[in-house]
């Protein structure tokens, strides 16, 4: 199990309001103990990749293509939100059929770990980017959804990734997945410096993983008129309003989409995720850079995804 961002923003705050004492987590590979009766493909001893986002799959409003929000906002999103999450000994998962994901041979646990949560949400972002061949992409926030994020842009044809990041760690890895151009705040204001790189036009597609309140209006402020897109899969604590800026917002009629999405899920997204791995067309493993062993050490994890220290990228805590 891991970790994820909003686990710590709920622990310390801006995150959602959840149910006294509600266990958390949501991002795990685990080993099946038990089968309901009419669980046909899982088998008790086997280890499945458990996603993040478990939807009804049965709930109506699927069928009409909303299989994040179907029976109410977040649905998709139960595990240590609406029901028990994963960090713990024992956990229960509706509907295994449709929901958990068997892991080919040769994937390891840390890059099915990887996949149920941080790649398919990467993934997402740059899926609705809507990037063509040859475009020019800006991936805001280069943690780990971040990288995977520009791995997807990547593989969806991106000729140009500028990746927005000040952590060295991160700058490398985004570098091997396949960004072109690093920038950082710490340079001067990002939007200058993209305007500057793209001649003025700014940036075909703008993928929003991480950052602040002021993220948004920035990847409103650099990406182009006309075609532009702005995917946004960044996590706002709080409340209040987001800003949309008048001026580059073409007072309202710049022709610029945006789309703000919660992360596929789902049985067949994370494995079709899986092959990507079997075949060794990404490897998500290099986001773990620590590991821990046991359920007690989950609070450590916490204060290590807080704070970011040692070349942090993913810590993986494993129960014996």
């Amino acid at each position: 199990m891991t970790p994820c961002s909003s686990d710590v923003h709920t622990v310390f705050g801006g995150g959602s309001r959840k149910e006294p004492n509600l266990i958390l987590g949501h991002e795990c590979v685990a080993k099946v103990l038990e089968t309901g009766e009419l669980v046909r493909d899982f088998v008790p001893g086997e280890i499945v990749a458990v996603p993040a986002i478990t939807p009804d799959w049965r709930a109506k409003a699927i069928q009409e293509g909303n299989d994040r929000h179907a029976s109410a906002p977040f649905s998709g999103h139960q595990l240590g939100r609406s029901q028990p999450g994963v960090f713990a000994e024992k956990f229960l998962i509706p509907d295994a059929d449709t929901t958990l994901a068997k892991i080919p041979q040769g994937v390891t646990l840390e890059q099915a770990l990887m996949c149920v949560d941080v790649v398919t949400t990467g993934f997402t972002g740059a899926e609705y980017a809507d990037i063509k061949i040859g475009d020019t992409v800006v991936v805001m926030g280069i943690g780990p959804i971040g990288l995977m994020a520009v791995e997807g842009a990547r593989h969806l044809g991106a000729a140009r990734i500028i990746a927005v990041g000040s952590r060295p760690v991160c700058r490398d890895l985004a570098e091997e997945f396949g960004a072109t151009d690093l920038i950082s705040y710490k340079d001067g204001d990002v939007v200058e410096q993209v305007l500057s790189m793209t001649d003025g036009v700014g940036a075909d597609s703008v993928i929003i993983c991480g950052g602040g309140d002021e993220v948004f209006t920035q990847a409103v402020d650099m990406v182009r008129y006309g075609t532009g897109t702005v995917s946004n899969v960044n996590y706002y604590g709080g409340t209040g309003a987001l800003g949309f800026p008048k001026f580059s917002g073409g007072r309202g009629m710049a022709g610029k989409t945006i789309h703000t999405e919660l992360a596929k899920g789902g049985r067949a997204r994370i494995e079709r995720l899986l092959s990507m791995v079997k075949y060794g067309r990404i490897n998500p493993q290099k986001l773990v850079t620590h590991h821990l062993t046991g359920l007690d050490e989950v609070e450590r994890a916490l204060y290590m995804m807080k704070e970011k220290k040692d070349g942090l990228i993913k810590v993986m805590v494993t129960i014996d």
